[in-house]
Formats: structure tokens, C-alpha cells, sequence
């Protein structure tokens, strides 16, 4: 069975985390908005905004029972986490238009947020199961919606930085969200859950 860190010896780590979250928020959130006062593009603005929810939810998230204590939970949930903050605005995209997709994903995740409450967690943790709101859809709507954003965001944004930024991305959410099921399966109430709710990411594909 996977280990599991009670919550009492982590209070350091979930501190250094939040501190280091703060720090590349912060140079995040100044690249773009002042791009967004130097261009007058709303997307980046509204990058901001998502980034910005998920540092509050994470900042005033509820206490969880257990987080696994497995090193690997640990690196693919914060390279998941922090890596998209090293994204950049940029002169030029691939399909400018995609931009727009920054606003439906961002749509998502206030109600994936919103659905999930203080239930927001990095790392793999044991908390109250969500099977209200977008939850009923799918298993992971905020995985979802991180994916419609930073999808737009690199088309609209295309450097050679950002997309290996984004493959990077894209590999570390789909490989934390299988660990992350993988934990909280061991709940036997998470397991009917995902028997009433069989996609995970997208209805009807997976």
C-alpha cells in the first residue's frame, strides 16, 4: 500500500511551497500584466486571473486526512504545478485567434474551483470526495481546464521556450493525474466514485 505523510510532519513543506508558489507567481503575474498594459490583450490578463485562483485555493485549502509521501507524487505535482509559471508572453503566435481559448478554459477551472471548494490540493491527498458540479461530468475538471488554457496560451504565445514548457507541462499533469487517482483509490468511496463517473479528463474519450 502507498505510504502516507500525516498531515502534522508536512506543515514545513506545505510552508516552503507556498513561499516558492508566491515567488513565481509574482514574476508571472508582472511579465504579464505588464504585457497586458503594453498591448491592451485581455488573455493575459486573464492568465493572470487563473494563476492567481489557483495560488489562492491553494493558500486557503482545507486540511487533508493524509498526502502520499511517495517522492513521485511529490516531483510530477509540483513540476505540474510550477512549471507553467515560466511561460513568457510573446511577439508572435502560432493562431493568434487560439487566444480565445484562455477565456473557455479559464470559464472552466472558476467552476472546476468552485465545484472542487477547499478541497484544492498539489499533492496527492485525501480529503472530502467532490461528486457535485463538474464533477459529475468528469473526475477531473480543472485538469481539464488547465489543459484548454495553456493549450491557447501556447498558440497564442509561440516560442520555442514555451512549447517545450508546455510538452513539459502536459506530461507532468497527465502522469500526476494518474498517480493521483492511483492514491485515492485506496478509498473504497473514491472507487465507486470513479465507477459512477468513468472520464476522466474529457466525457465520451477519457
Amino acid at each position: 500500500m502507498k505510504q502516507q505523510l500525516q498531515l502534522p510532519d508536512s506543515a514545513a513543506i506545505h510552508l516552503l511551497l507556498g513561499c516558492v508558489m508566491a515567488a513565481l507567481w509574482g514574476l508571472f503575474a508582472y511579465r504579464h500584466m505588464l504585457a497586458f498594459h503594453n498591448t491592451g490583450d485581455w488573455s493575459y490578463l486573464m492568465v493572470c486571473i487563473s494563476e492567481t485562483l489557483t495560488a489562492t485555493f491553494f493558500v486557503f485549502r482545507s486540511a487533508p486526512a493524509t498526502v502520499s509521501a511517495d517522492p513521485l507524487d511529490w516531483l510530477f505535482a509540483l513540476a505540474g504545478t510550477f512549471t507553467p509559471l515560466f511561460f513568457a508572453p510573446a511577439s508572435w503566435g502560432l493562431l493568434p485567434a487560439a487566444k480565445a481559448l484562455v477565456f473557455v478554459g479559464i470559464g472552466m477551472q472558476i467552476f472546476g474551483l468552485l465545484s472542487l471548494n477547499r478541497s484544492f490540493a498539489l499533492v496527492a491527498a485525501k480529503r472530502k470526495i467532490k461528486t457535485r458540479g463538474m464533477y459529475r461530468l468528469v473526475r477531473h475538471p480543472l485538469y481539464a481546464s488547465y489543459w484548454v488554457i495553456f493549450t491557447g496560451y501556447i498558440l497564442a504565445n509561440t516560442t520555442w521556450m514555451n512549447f517545450v514548457l508546455y510538452v513539459m507541462t502536459m506530461g507532468f499533469l497527465f502522469v500526476r493525474l494518474v498517480r493521483e487517482e492511483k492514491h485515492l483509490a485506496l478509498d473504497p468511496a473514491y472507487g465507486q466514485y470513479m465507477q459512477q463517473v468513468r472520464y476522466r479528463v474529457i466525457p465520451f474519450v477519457f
